[in-house]
């Protein structure tokens, strides 16, 4: 059996979608950073229980300059990640209170797909210090399939977060096919 599915990854510009995706497709890691203009994606096969998996990554860019066209690319998504940074700075804290702009931006166009959010760039911060209670509000309110803290630079947390959207869509979709 072979599986299809579009998984789009949206959030501010800079957070690290780009390398969380590369790090989960390809294990590599750049440090330079590179806009992303308009969207990219990303195949990935993968198998879970013998069946094949297609899995179409489309990396939306972030930055407010690309509002216009990122609707178009949220057609037809079958789950999407919304990735928020960590980093104890301006940048972080706005990043994290736009994933409810994130959140009703997808669905407004997607209806309810599934939705996992990355907590990026754990790497920089005093994960000791690290209160989760903030998060896991947004996350039971929204109905999250969870939260994940994740690192593109030391691949932390990258596998099981991208796995449980992979493996939720699988055993949504697998009787189906």
């Amino acid at each position: 059996m072979k599986l299809k599915f579009k998984i789009t990854v949206i959030g501010d510009g800079k957070v690290g979608k780009t390398s969380l995706i590369k790090k989960f497709t390809k294990g590599s890691f750049k440090q330079d950073y590179i806009k992303t203009i308009g969207a990219q994606f990303f195949v990935f096969d993968q198998e879970i229980n013998e069946d094949k998996i297609r899995l179409l990554f489309w990396d939306i860019a972030g930055q407010v300059d690309f509002n216009f066209l990122r609707t178009s690319f949220y057609n037809k998504s079958d789950a999407a990640v919304i990735i928020y940074s960590l980093e104890d700075n301006n940048f972080g804290k706005k990043s994290f209170n736009h994933i409810f702009d994130w959140y009703n931006d997808i669905s407004k166009y997607c209806g309810e797909i599934p939705v996992v959010l990355f907590a990026n760039k754990v790497d920089l911060v005093d994960q000791y210090n690290f209160d989760d209670s903030k998060i896991q509000k947004l996350v039971d309110k929204h109905n999250f399939l969870g939260f994940y803290r994740t690192s593109a630079k030391t691949g932390e947390g990258v596998n099981e977060a991208f796995n449980t959207i992979i493996k939720r869509l699988y055993n949504t979709y697998k009787h189906l096919s």
